[in-house]
């Protein structure tokens, strides 16, 4: 029986630091939507692990992304989202251009030898895929090589990622290690007792609910218990490793996508921005939102009860089942690699 990550790597600040290093800062993840930087000066800040981002559209028409901390005394640069000329800090106006160069700094001409020269913003890799942006600080391998066969999934599942519409964004947080909350996500062991409501939605019985690993994702897939009138099939739930998540139910063509982010070693920040296609019923998004929203808040129950349980340190580790849980079995392998453990 494998056994579980050893359960103070749940509560340990140097085992995120690390964490930050050699997984978060070497992998791609969903920061935000192609549409928020789709003009001239648009830009929307976003996380890659603990590190804060920046993503902006030049006057040029490329997309890049920064590091979003200023290059004088490390004030974070941009908030939210909007459009600008020119991105400036406001802690004392040190001002970057489009491209992350420094075009002024107040004073400067007053500071003997001071130079502009080599204090842009630090950049970082961005990419897209469909109608996403994904970013990472320096990644081992492209996007597509990250995402494997995912997108290919989704679209025999009848999803067309780019025919999809935003509808909104959910943000909660959680008294958890980020890695509890993925392994949460990792595996429907816990469905039929934890969320009935979503049992009853779809097919949760081992023989029914399909795993899959990919090199760096991993997925699960039910069917519904009742197919009627569905223009997809099937509810599919991926994570790209090591922190994005992407949700497709039954019913409606429809998606969520979004990070499981660690603010620190117990706590957790999610996002998921939502897409429905253009036409979609109005009743089934209400009643889809219902639930997923209902599913979360047990989750949230879990996930902090599990963080009580290994914070406790009475217990090393856990066990995994291999075949149930084969999945979070992947995850910890994946995770144990990458920070050379």
């Amino acid at each position: 029986m494998p056994e579980t990550l050893p359960w103070s790597w749940y509560a340990d600040p140097e085992l995120l630091q690390r964490e930050q290093e050699r997984v978060f800062a070497r992998s791609w993840q969903y920061a935000a939507r192609a549409d928020q930087v789709a003009e001239p000066g648009a830009y929307v800040t976003a996380r890659a692990g603990q590190l804060p981002v920046v993503a902006v559209r030049g006057r040029d028409g490329e997309l890049r992304a920064f590091v979003n901390v200023c290059r004088h005394r490390g004030s974070i640069v941009c908030e939210g989202e909007g459009r600008r000329e020119t991105l400036q800090c406001p802690y004392h106006a040190w001002t970057y251009d489009l491209d992350g160069s420094l075009r002024a700094a107040p004073r400067a001409d007053r500071e003997p030898g001071f130079s502009t020269d080599g204090l842009g913003l630090v950049p970082v890799a961005v990419e897209t895929w469909g109608p996403f942006v994904f970013v990472s600080p320096a990644p081992e391998r492209s996007l597509p090589e990250t995402l494997g066969d995912v997108p290919e999934q989704l679209a025999a599942g009848g999803v067309d990622v780019d025919a999809l519409r935003f509808h909104h964004r959910s943000e909660s947080t959680y008294d958890a290690n980020w890695k509890l909350c993925a392994e949460n996500y990792l595996e429907c062991y816990h469905c039929a007792v934890a969320h009935p409501g979503f049992s009853r939605v779809i097919d949760v019985s081992p023989d029914a609910y399909a795993l899959r690993r990919g090199v760096w994702t991993m997925s699960q897939a039910g069917d519904p218990r009742d197919a009627a009138g569905n223009r997809v099939a099937r509810g599919q739930f991926h994570l790209v490793f090591p922190n994005t998540a992407i949700n497709v139910m039954p019913g409606e063509p429809n998606l969520s996508i979004g990070p499981i982010v660690p603010l620190a070693a117990e706590r957790t920040w999610r996002s998921l921005d939502y897409f429905f296609a253009p036409d979609a019923d109005a009743g089934w998004v209400a009643d889809f939102l219902e639930l997923d929203e209902q599913v979360g808040r047990e989750d949230a129950v879990l996930v902090e009860r599990v963080q009580q349980g290994v914070r406790a340190g009475a217990i090393a580790h856990g066990q995994a089942l291999p075949e149930s849980e084969q999945l979070v079995v992947h995850f910890d392998r994946l995770l144990r690699e990458s920070i050379g453990e």
